[in-house]
């Protein structure tokens, strides 16, 4: 792979605008090429080749290029001289003059070493800034670790004895007991009796004199209040309830805090490793290009610069090398229990590694789906169940019970064409998701999941069919109708199993953002959270197939594929419940996310969540009450409201489209995509797809060709996959929104809050 490619595939994606223009200046470097292409193939001439013959006749300078008598550098071959010129306070930038901008081309060069210097100076700038803000942060730690050690030494109580953390303590000798133990805590470890956790042992300092401990001040506790997010609906009402935040010293207390600081501390480490990086991939572009630069020209300008390189911020600072290191050694001493390699593992974690049997099971599996597809449509032909008197009974009692697991596998397809893409076109979505590291599911994976579902269902949908076709099995009529709901169990018992096999982080993160939907204004909201509040309302034809499932297996007779559910009142109530609580989950989520933020924002996008509502109310109403006037025309006149704000706030809001004064005309500043025709069309088939929720309320009920409940399957399918070109264009907006504030860190909760009055003591 050339360079260039590489360089761009290492680099952190929201700081794309923060590198060295590699591109750019190799398009320069092409065009000083090409002008001296054009100037040997004119000056190609018999006096040219005399020169070359008379230069075969000069002294020969030796091997070692040193000349005796004269000078190791002659001014005469400079080329370029290069300065650092300070600037107003702290700020300094470099610059390159150009010594031979009078020679036949010198103005390509000139131009070549101007945005040379631009780019190296926009390069050391962002440095310098990212190690001020680093520096600080280390700053924040370090006051953070002050409380937690003084926490432990609260908790844990290690020195038994000991009077005030920052007074006077009493030695080995003073400590010993009258019935003859040896002292516990620390001094028990220095006598060698005990082994106490790495957690409650403080520092030792070795002096000339003799062992004493540095044991940390318990002052600093009177200065601080716990900052710890509740992990229970139960510990957010507490905390609503009594407004508390004063440290109550308990073990539980100090497990938190230490599982916030270990997260901090691994967050930390890794923005260190990205800014050496960062450091890293630069001094190497600018070594490369500088070699190109003399390869094309035959001069011998990159010592001169490559020294300036060196001698500046980006070649010479270590601070950051040595801030890892201590950031590791702190880790392992104070997380790790002293153990490097289990510190190692938790700061470093190994990246995931493609398995080829992802890809031979999904290439399987997928084979498997398209026969049962071919077997699924020869047997319904070979039975003629199209035009069968039991259509509409198949119809309306077994279609509604698979097609759940249809609207499933289309959404796990449609999200794996989203990672796919993302992928291609560099949104960091682990990112923005907060994935772990080397957890994320790839499209492969996604793929295989929803391949390996497919295949159950169908086989489900073929076995149904075979049983009742085949004579010898019409007395298992039961066993013939469960064999769906069979599915639905062993499917929420892959997704509920606590052992560790079918990516079961990835699946315990799926049900962790799914209970904070559900207790939506208990929990400050993340994006991973909204957003598959989200993909919820697109499932909401999912939802109503479980309350069928609820009432064909509870109260209907499935034996003889009866069922009265449409005549019940309870069923139709829970229709229109069901309908509105992914809309209410996220109506929820905006309340929280005001009352977090007080932005204003959220209250207009609550009203849209409202709105919503109000029109699925008002349409399941009239699609269950039939023949009311009045009800149609609200129905309509509300469904046509929360279509046209569902759609601007799409475009315009979540994907940041329709920016009529942008450099895009229409669209945005920046896009990922090259053609620019995909968000017009995107835009065009948001509007187009929005649209087909209006069918039910326009009376379209039935095809010739389709049945009622094979139209409404074609229009949640249509709502999936309107869903899945949003994720791809909402994502993309929320990652150029991160390049644009040079947002490539999470910023981690700390656990300890100081108060004004010691910060601007010990500021």
């Amino acid at each position: 792979m050339k360079f260039g490619k590489e360089f761009i595939s290492q680099m952190v994606p929201e700081w794309q605008e923060a590198y060295m223009d590699y591109n750019y200046l190799k398009g320069l470097l092409k065009d000083v090429l090409k002008f001296r292409q054009r100037n040997t193939a004119a000056a190609a001439t018999p006096r040219a080749s005399l020169k070359r013959r008379v230069s075969l006749y000069r002294a020969f300078s030796g091997l070692t290029g040193r000349y005796r008598g004269s000078p190791r550098k002659n001014s005469e071959d400079e080329t370029i001289l290069v300065s650092a010129i300070d600037g107003e306070g702290s700020e300094g930038y470099y610059q390159t003059m150009f010594l031979r901008s009078s020679d036949e081309g010198g103005e390509y060069e000139l131009v070549y070493f101007r945005r040379l210097d631009e780019e190296f100076n926009k390069v050391v700038k962002f440095y310098k800034g990212k190690v001020e803000e680093v520096m600080k942060e280390a700053d924040e730690l370090n006051k953070q670790m002050d409380a937690l050690i003084a926490l432990r030494i609260k908790v844990e109580n290690p020195l038994v004895g000991f009077r005030g953390g920052a007074g006077g303590g009493s030695g080995p000798a003073e400590r010993r007991q009258d019935d003859g133990r040896k002292p516990e805590g620390i001094w028990g470890i220095l006598y060698g009796e005990g082994r106490v956790h790495m957690e409650a042992i403080e520092e030792v300092e070795m002096s000339g004199k003799g062992i004493k401990p540095n044991i940390a001040s318990l002052e600093v506790l009177d200065h601080v209040k716990i900052n710890i997010e509740p992990e229970t609906p139960i510990s957010t009402l507490k905390i609503i309830l009594t407004s508390s935040s004063d440290l109550s010293f308990t073990k539980e207390e100090l497990r938190k805090a230490q599982d916030l600081m270990t997260k901090a501390f691994v967050q930390f480490h890794k923005n260190l490793r990205v800014l050496k990086s960062y450091c890293f991939l630069n001094q190497l572009a600018f070594c490369k290009i500088m070699k190109k630069y003399d390869k094309i020209t035959s001069r011998n300008a990159s010592k001169a610069y490559l020294e300036m390189v060196e001698n500046s911020p980006i070649g010479s600072s270590d601070e950051v090398t040595k801030l890892v290191e201590r950031v590791e050694a702190t880790f392992i001493k104070h997380f790790a229990n002293g153990n490097h390699r289990k510190g190692m593992e938790i700061l470093r974690p190994k990246t995931k590694k493609e398995r080829h049997r992802v890809t031979y099971f999904l290439g399987f599996l997928s084979g498997c789906s398209i026969a049962l597809v071919v077997a699924i449509v020869v047997a319904i032909h070979a039975r003629g169940l199209m035009k069968s008197e039991g259509r509409t009974l198949y119809m309306d009692n077994i279609f509604p019970l698979y097609s759940m697991f249809g609207f499933i596998v289309l959404h796990m397809l449609m999200y794996s064409a989203n990672i796919y893409f993302w992928r291609r076109y560099r949104v960091n979505y682990t990112f923005i998701f907060g994935f772990k590291p080397g957890n994320a599911l790839g499209y492969r994976e996604v793929l295989l999941l929803s391949s390996a579902l497919s295949v159950i269902t169908l086989a489900g949908v073929l076995s149904n069919l075979d049983m009742e076709m085949d004579k010898r099995t019409k007395s298992f009529e039961a066993l013939t109708e469960l064999v769906p709901l069979g599915i639905v169990v062993v499917l929420f018992l892959i997704i509920f199993c606590p052992f560790n096999i079918i990516y079961r982080s990835s699946r315990f993160f799926f049900i962790q953002c799914a209970f904070h939907c559900i207790c939506a204004p208990l929990y400050k909201v993340t994006l991973p959270d909204f957003f598959l509040a989200d993909q919820l309302t697109s499932q909401v034809q999912a939802f109503r197939s479980l309350e069928f499932y609820v009432c064909y297996y509870g109260w209907g007779n499935f034996k003889t594929r009866s069922h009265k559910c449409q005549d019940s009142s309870v069923y139709d109530v829970f229709y229109l419940v069901v309908a509105v609580i992914p809309y209410a989950f996220r109506l929820l989520q905006c309340f929280r996310r005001w009352i977090d933020e007080k932005d204003p924002s959220h209250v207009a996008n609550g009203l849209k969540y409202f709105s919503t509502i109000a029109a699925v109310v008002l349409r399941t109403g009239n699609e269950l009450r039939q023949g009311k006037k009045i009800l149609k025309i609200l129905a309509f006149s509300s469904s046509g409201i929360a279509t046209i704000a569902n759609t601007y706030w799409d475009i315009v809001v979540d994907w940041g489209l329709l920016r009529w004064n942008s450099r895009n005309p229409w669209l945005r500043d920046k896009l990922l995509v090259p053609s620019k025709s995909v968000y017009f069309i995107a835009m065009v088939l948001n509007v187009i797809l929005r649209l087909a929720w209006m069918q039910t309320v326009m009376g379209i009920q039935d095809f010739p060709f389709l049945h009622k409940t094979a139209l409404v399957a074609v229009v949640a399918c249509l709502e999936i996959i309107r869903r899945g070109i949003w994720n791809f264009f909402r994502l993309e907006n929320e990652h150029l929104n991160n390049v644009g504030k040079y947002r490539a860190f999470k910023s981690v909760p700390l656990p300890f809050n100081y108060d004004d009055e010691y910060d601007n003591k010990h500021a």
